[in-house]
């Protein structure tokens, strides 16, 4: 741990500059609040209550950031416990939230491993950290004991096949470099500079870390501890901490049946095994983007009269005008493109989502009694949650 604490002095990850916050916000999966109510509060969540919230491992604050700031902004209560190991990321990520005024944050350099002396949390966070332990599963342990009765995780770790290539230059890098972090980046870049076109690494077109500066070369390609882990095994870690898999908010990855186009190939497969068989086939997921809790049941919000959808990164009126005129949804998803039917119907209806409005009030204004609406409304809602594009949360934000 102590090699990993002095990588991370040395190049806090990811780089993070504080005068930028002054001209964005960094937005992302896990930890969006909306999207937090939306799969472990059943999209109802009293945010009046202060939220309580870890960033186990938060690095430079990007969760940390995202969180306090959307919360501020929508004049919501929280307390927020940040651990890290590393005192320059955990400066960094101060001076990000100096930087935007935000308050209701604790800072500690401390190992997420003592989670539970900080909670419990309703919240935790804990994004690219439990891969780079020496022991994860006592991480996912960690993280579970340190819940509040009703909480939930929220989690990122690394994936093997779309990590094609990292592995093998982390070994030989590790087999040959030696002194500090910075005599080995140097050598490394060197080397990296003479590796032949054909090596795995190069020909993978998912992974640019290495192109995003010092830090990002160093944490995918000299990092001394880093285990990816196939969709199957993260669902055993869980288990084994007493937790289970809600759900993720790229759940389209793991749907097999567009790539094996036959669905009686596919009789008798489980859940799991079909997020499996979908993993292996599309060859390109890197990272796993989670929610897990003690109990999955009842947590993923269900659209009915009172749920209140939101849109990620489009307003309704510009989708429903996208909508119009091409009759289909573009979206590119981790350098995918793809095309999601929408009916006209629907696109009227998608006019009227604010982030304020709730589904019983968006029929009415297009038009549509309860039960035209449903049969319009189903089908849209659950292809655009699937790909992550919408939420339901009474965290209202129009």
């Amino acid at each position: 741990m102590d090699d990993i604490a002095a990588q991370y002095d040395a190049y806090p990850y990811p780089h993070r500059d504080p005068e930028d916050e002054k001209k964005r916000l960094v937005t992302g999966s896990p930890s969006h609040p909306l999207e937090i109510d939306h799969f472990l509060f059943a999209g109802q969540r009293d945010w009046s209550r202060s939220f309580r919230v870890l960033v186990a491992g938060g690095g430079t604050g990007d969760a940390l950031i995202q969180l306090a700031q959307t919360l501020t902004s929508a004049g919501k209560p929280y307390e927020i416990t940040y651990l890290d190991l590393s005192a320059a990321a955990r400066r960094v990520a101060e001076a990000r939230a100096r930087a935007r005024g935000l308050r209701g944050i604790a800072f500690h350099t401390a190992s997420l491993l003592d989670a539970a002396q900080y909670g419990p949390f309703d919240y935790i966070d804990c994004c690219g950290v439990l891969h780079h332990l020496p022991e994860p599963q006592l991480g996912f342990d960690a993280l579970g004991a340190a819940l509040a009765d009703g909480g939930g995780i929220g989690l990122m770790v690394y994936a093997p096949y779309g990590r094609a290539g990292v592995y093998p230059l982390q070994e030989a890098f590790g087999a040959l470099l030696q002194g500090s972090p910075r005599d080995r980046l140097r050598q490394a870049r060197a080397i990296f500079a003479r590796l032949p076109e054909g090596h795995p690494f190069k020909r993978n077109p998912h992974l640019g870390d290495h192109l995003e500066g010092d830090a990002g070369f160093y944490d995918l390609l000299l990092h001394g501890q880093d285990r990816p882990y196939t969709i199957r095994q993260l669902v055993e870690t869980l288990g084994a901490a007493g937790l289970d898999l809600v759900g993720s908010p790229q759940a389209h990855l793991y749907d097999p049946a567009p790539i094996v186009g036959d669905p009686r190939l596919m009789v008798g497969m489980d859940d799991l095994a079909r997020m499996e068989l979908a993993e292996k086939l599309r060859g390109t997921i890197k990272t796993h983007v989670i929610y897990a809790a003690h109990n999955a049941a009842g947590r993923v919000a269900r659209p009915g009269p009172g749920a209140v959808p939101h849109l990620k990164g489009v307003s309704g009126p510009k989708l429903a005008e996208v909508v119009t005129r091409k009759g289909v949804v573009p979206v590119t998803l981790a350098g995918e493109k793809m095309e999601l039917p929408v009916s006209g119907m629907a696109a009227r209806c998608l006019r009227h989502v604010t982030g304020r409005a709730n589904l019983s009030q968006i029929g009415a204004a297009a038009g549509l009694d309860p039960i035209a609406f449903n049969a319009v409304w189903a089908p849209v809602s659950d292809e655009l949650t699937r790909h992550g594009l919408m939420y339901y949360s009474t965290l209202l934000t129009g």
